[in-house]
């Protein structure tokens, strides 16, 4: 896959790979672009995949561009999907979206309305001042979330070596980069750009290796209650790696060595405090729907790919530990 750095270079790229019909999906304050799109999707997120798709075909699109952040990137992936139209993704949040072929599909409300794989993935644009004014508690939850990409990657059964390499790396630049970004300590810009190489590796690191625990409880409150995927895993990471730290000790340290700290779970907390995450309870999650929310997690390919098996007693465990 095609990365580039700069919006200036999106022109180019789509040139390069031969591309001269975009359609654009990206919400109204995305309007300016620099390029003349054959047509624009704007009422995102949407679960209007076939009328999106539709649209696209109906103006001989030859390529979806997608510019927002990981609902609008994987709306851009469902259309790819369902037309075989090539997708370039430019990302808004650190959300790590743009590096796989999977996709979720969220209704306007952002609860889950179903979800797939197939996209055709042909490139990627960073433009770290799209994220400048990114608020602090998306700025956390999008970035945690690229951070349970670069955990899991360390142990999931599909691990490698060179998905390590980019979880670790990825890991280093979140961890020391995204407290400057919320503190504003330093250049603004130059942090976003940091953290936003930290998030492209965490992104590079999930494409290679998949998902684990922590992320198939997230995303089951998600698509129960229509609450932020980002805040889901920066709750859901340490409860995770503390019951996988039994199984695969070394990968779980290796984790908190890129982090710099002896303890990854706590300093994990740490940074989700800095969005203000700290319980599910907060999130509207309700008490007695734990039990029914753990027997979906165990059913997701996460579980299935942890390196310790768990079941849903202990995985209700695991979220009342955070509730």
């Amino acid at each position: 896959m095609i990365v580039r750095w700069g919006i200036a270079e999106l022109g180019p790229t789509l040139s390069e790979l031969g591309f001269s019909r975009p359609y654009v999906l990206a919400s109204p304050r995305f309007a300016e672009l620099p390029l003349e799109p054959c047509g624009r999707w704007s009422e995102l997120p949407t679960d209007r995949i076939e009328a999106v798709s539709t649209d696209a075909t109906a103006v001989d699109a030859d390529v979806v561009v997608a510019l927002g952040g990981g609902s609008t990137i994987d709306t851009g992936k469902a259309v790819s999907a369902e037309t075989g139209l090539p997708l370039v993704s430019i990302p808004t949040t650190y959300s790590g979206a743009e590096w796989t072929d999977f996709y979720g599909i969220r209704d306007p409300d952002r609860r889950m309305r179903g979800g797939g794989a197939g996209a055709n993935l042909s490139a990627i644009v960073y433009e770290p001042k799209l994220s400048l004014d990114l608020p602090r508690a998306e700025t956390v939850g999008t970035s945690l979330n690229a951070l349970a990409h670069c955990a899991e990657a360390l142990y999931v059964i599909q691990r490698n070596q060179a998905a390590d390499r980019h979880a670790v790396a990825g890991a280093k630049l979140i961890g020391e980069w995204l407290p400057r970004v919320v503190t504003g300590e330093g250049d603004r810009l130059e942090a976003r750009t940091e953290l936003l190489r930290g998030a492209s590796e965490g992104g590079a690191a999930l494409g290679g290796s998949m998902l684990g625990l922590g992320h198939a409880m997230a995303q089951a409150l998600g698509g129960r209650y229509g609450v932020p995927h980002g805040a889901m895993n920066a709750l859901c990471l340490p409860p995770a790696l503390r019951f996988n730290v039994e199984a695969v000790p070394a990968e779980v340290a290796r984790f908190g060595e890129a982090l710099g700290a002896d303890d990854p779970a706590a300093r994990v907390e740490e940074l989700a405090r800095l969005g203000g995450f700290e319980r599910l309870r907060d999130f509207g999650v309700q008490e007695g729907d734990l039990g029914d929310v753990a027997e979906a997690v165990v059913t997701r390919a996460g579980a299935k790919a942890n390196p310790r098996p768990a079941t849903a007693s202990e995985v209700a465990g695991l979220l009342r530990s955070i509730w």
